[in-house]
């Protein structure tokens, strides 16, 4: 197969280049080469490489800016997503295409099933379902995966961003009113190869839109003091880089609530995903969430 990658600098875009190898030729680029703020073009580099798989990682994810910004996220969110696949539509490619779980309001008390109504509140949520909405219409088969606070061991994330503020404050604090599975961006990428795996026929076995989360839950506080923990935990054999070297100062978390923020763009309460349907369809699940982050801070630091 030709597997071309969108994003491929990004946290999933990147554990994608790993981890689709054995399975054919695997393209992967960059904002630089393919920039999907350029709608016309992005669709003619597709059109040029006729991929089997276009695996979209790339988006844009600026959730505060989106709200001032929202003709950008639509347009890379939205446009440009819907374009390639129109394109793949003519070429027979299948399109694997990641999304949020900002499609939902939050307002639900138990986890979000896919075919639950989206109702996002902010624009980025609004940009990322009118992606969906363009892909679905395009007439190329597609697969959807919504995941939730992923995180990686590089790039710029909640991980990263726990473990530079512990060592440069005495006392962290973290929203504790918001739930959701942090989710790796690897176990991201590996599933999305199983799924590539176990559908590669013609057609395809199974469509359509899925959740992909690690299970379990926790709040933006419960993560970043599980961070904190297993970091000193594991401190007896540092890195000798970035934000995985060396002490930190912040012990503990104090949990706060959202509405000390004084964010521009409301985020959902509830951001649990169910993974039932991929379990169902492709006997497909992630560990608990604290078992995921333990093994992404082992590799790092070992």
């Amino acid at each position: 197969m030709k597997l071309l990658v969108t994003g491929a600098a990004g946290q999933i875009g990147w554990q994608l280049q790993r981890t689709l190898v054995p399975l054919g030729e695997v393209i992967a680029l960059s904002r630089a080469e393919l920039d999907l703020s350029d709608a016309e073009k992005s669709a003619a580099i597709v059109r040029e490489i006729q991929p089997d798989v276009l695996l979209n990682a790339a988006a844009y994810t600026a959730v505060e800016k989106a709200e001032s910004e929202g003709g950008l996220a639509h347009t890379v969110n939205a446009i440009t997503p819907g374009r390639m696949a129109e394109q793949l539509a003519r070429t027979g490619g299948i399109m694997i295409h990641y999304s949020t779980d900002y499609v939902f309001d939050g307002s639900k008390q138990e986890p979000y099933i896919e075919e639950d109504t989206p109702n996002p509140i902010n624009e980025y949520g609004r940009s990322k379902l009118a992606g969906e909405k363009a892909i679905a219409e395009s007439g190329c088969p597609y697969v959807i995966l919504r995941t939730s606070w992923v995180y990686d061991t590089r790039g710029r994330n909640f991980l990263r961003t726990v473990l530079r503020l512990a060592r440069e404050k005495h006392e962290l604090r973290m929203v504790d009113d918001q739930r959701g599975a942090p989710t790796w961006a690897r176990s991201v990428a590996e599933t999305t190869a199983a799924i590539i795996a176990k559908s590669s026929s013609n057609p395809w076995q199974r469509t359509g839109t899925y959740h992909l989360t690690a299970a379990g839950s926790t709040t933006w506080a419960g993560l970043a003091q599980a961070i904190l923990q297993d970091y000193e935990e594991l401190l007896a054999w540092p890195a000798e880089f970035g934000e995985f070297s060396g002490p930190l100062l912040a012990k503990h978390v104090f949990p706060i609530g959202s509405s000390v923020y004084k964010a521009a763009a409301r985020r959902p309460a509830n951001s649990i995903l169910s993974n039932a349907k991929l379990q169902r369809d492709f006997a497909l699940g992630l560990p608990d969430w604290r078992h995921l982050l333990r093994l992404a801070m082992l590799e790092t630091i070992r």
